[in-house]
Parts: C-alpha cells; sequence; structure tokens
C-alpha cells in the first residue's frame, strides 16, 4: 500500500521571465510524493495555463485518483489513473524515484538506459527590448549556447544586435507561436544570416501548414504542436525536429516512447523544460541523452534552487544526486 502526498510549492524567479505571452515572476510547481513506508519517491511537474492546465486542476486530478493510486500501480497505468499531463508526469517520475530506492539501482539502470553524463544546457534571455536583451546577451557570452526568447515585433533587430553581443555563443530562439506566416521568410532569412541553428515553434499550432511550402534554411523545432507519440506523423513535412518536455508527454515513460518515435521518424530531438526546480529536470536528463538541442536550464534562472540539486558549472549540469531523485 502507498500513501500519495501532493503540494503546491512557490519558487522565486531571478527577475521575471517573459515569453510573447506574458511574464511571471514565480515558478508555481506541484510535487507528488509516494512512500510505502520505508521510501519516497518523488517527482515535480509545472501545469501550464497555455494547456489549461492549473495548479489547483492538478492538485484535484491527483486527490482524485487517490483510492486508485495508494492501492499500488505500474507506469502503464499512469495515463488512465489521471488526466492532465503535468499530472502524469509528477506521478510517473514520483513511481520511478520510488522503484529506484526500493530496488537500490538507479533510474537509468531500470529504464535499460545509458548512464547519464555531463552535457551542456541552452541558457534561455527572456523577451525583452532589444537593448535589454543585448544587455543580458553581454552578460551571458560567455555561455556555449543561448536561447532568444522572441515573438514580437522588433524581433530581426533583436537576433542582429545578440549576434554582435555574443558573437561566440550558438544560437537557438523559440518563438513561443508569436510569428505570423507572411513574417516568416524574412525572419527566416535573418535569422540564417546571424546562425542561428534552431528555431522553436515560429507559427501557432493549428496554423502551421504554412511550413510544409516554406523553404527554411534553419532547422524548425514544433514545441506546442508536438505533444506525443501518436501525433507525430502530422508533424512530418512540417518540421524538422520536436521539442520534448515531460510534463507534455505525461511522464519520463512516454517521453522516453515519444524520443524513440520520433527518432524512428528522422527528427532531430530537443529535450526542454518548463521553468522549475532541479527536481524536475533530474528524469529530463534522461531523455536528454537522446537529444541534439539540450535545455533545461529552468534552475540556473531561479533565485534559489532546492537542496540536494543539479551541480551547474556554467552552463554545464551534472547527473542528479541520488538524494534528489532517481
Amino acid at each position: 500500500m502507498l500513501r500519495l502526498s501532493v503540494s503546491h510549492e512557490s519558487w522565486p524567479i531571478a527577475g521575471n521571465f517573459t515569453i510573447s505571452r506574458g511574464s511571471k515572476t514565480t515558478a508555481d510547481v506541484v510535487v507528488v510524493s509516494l512512500s510505502d513506508g520505508a521510501f519516497i519517491g518523488r517527482g515535480e511537474c509545472v501545469p501550464y495555463p497555455h494547456y489549461r492546465e492549473t495548479v489547483e486542476g492538478v492538485v484535484a486530478c491527483l486527490e482524485a485518483a487517490r483510492d486508485k493510486i495508494e492501492p499500488g500501480f505500474t507506469h502503464a497505468d499512469v495515463l488512465n489513473l489521471v488526466g492532465l499531463h503535468a499530472a502524469q508526469n509528477a506521478l510517473d517520475c514520483a513511481l520511478w524515484d520510488l522503484e529506484a530506492k526500493r530496488s537500490g539501482k538507479p533510474v537509468w539502470q531500470l529504464a535499460e538506459l545509458h548512464e547519464p553524463h555531463p552535457m551542456v544546457t541552452a541558457y534561455t534571455l527572456s523577451l525583452d527590448t532589444p537593448q535589454a536583451m543585448v544587455a543580458a546577451a553581454e552578460a551571458a557570452s560567455d555561455r556555449p549556447l543561448l536561447k532568444l526568447k522572441l515573438g514580437q515585433e522588433g524581433d530581426a533587430e533583436r537576433l542582429r544586435l545578440i549576434r554582435k553581443a555574443a558573437p561566440t555563443s550558438r544560437l537557438i530562439i523559440d518563438a513561443n507561436e508569436g510569428w505570423t506566416a507572411e513574417q516568416l521568410p524574412e525572419l527566416l532569412k535573418v535569422c540564417h544570416q546571424v546562425g542561428v541553428e534552431l528555431i522553436e515553434q515560429p507559427l501557432p499550432a493549428g496554423r502551421d501548414e504554412a511550413l510544409r511550402h516554406i523553404e527554411h534554411p534553419v532547422t524548425i523545432c514544433a514545441d506546442e504542436s508536438a505533444h506525443d507519440r501518436w501525433h507525430l506523423d502530422e508533424l512530418v513535412g512540417k518540421y524538422d525536429a520536436i521539442n520534448i518536455k515531460l510534463d507534455k508527454t505525461g511522464g519520463l515513460t512516454e517521453a522516453l516512447a515519444l524520443a524513440e518515435a520520433a527518432a524512428a521518424r528522422n527528427f532531430k530531438i530537443m529535450v526542454g523544460c518548463m521553468l522549475a526546480t532541479s527536481l524536475a529536470m533530474a528524469p529530463a536528463m534522461l531523455v536528454a541523452q537522446f537529444a541534439q538541442v539540450i535545455d533545461l536550464d529552468g534552475p540556473l534562472l531561479l533565485a534559489r534552487d532546492r537542496k540536494p540539486g543539479i551541480t551547474f558549472d556554467g552552463s554545464l549540469m551534472y547527473p542528479p544526486p541520488s538524494e534528489l531523485w532517481g
């Protein structure tokens, strides 16, 4: 018999975080704990309003499933136990953590994966005025990979100025559905000129058919358009890559299945995150071993992280300690 615990935690962001859809100053997460009396497994998720998920809704979803969760369940049961993807993620990752602690084996062994190794993550620059983003780029110009949040008027200017401010950094950008099909050819041209390597979700999900007909010299990555393995075929011909986030797929189990299915269709793989603590990044690092682009900088953007957390040396992140997860 298991005992389920569900809690809401709010973690302050260092400054504020702005994308094309708005700003926030805190990272609000839901933490699931599963105890068998001897061991405790934990998982963390971020309910995302853009997907009609809220902290209150995720907590209520998990509490409503308590009577089905506590007698015991498997990873295959998770998608049927709770309906919201963020809730599925926290529950699935908590079970993996519990199984690791019970067995004395790390999750990477239980899942028959390679042992994780240190990896370079992107470092995100929040959407702001061109001048403010230039200042942020200069301050972060020693980081090897910068991710730029775009999606407003003046993006071409932002790109040119940021490239001058960080001449040696690799650049990827995330438009968060903020561009239009009419703007896309010119913006793609500028991206190519300044050496952008990847663009996440330039057009709104559901209104991205134009991508089939616009030549793009830069890798186009689906984020809001890519959620699970059952809809991958719809993305073929529009996107070159997909961004896998555990809060979208419903947990580590589904994320690993999605990575395998995406690779079979020759998609490049990016592993991303919501703004969250190291507890949410830890399982994503296992999926990251399949990825060409890694964006797991959530803890770097917080005013403080949980302890123990993942150790970062600049943009190099190390595998999580077992006391944290897995």
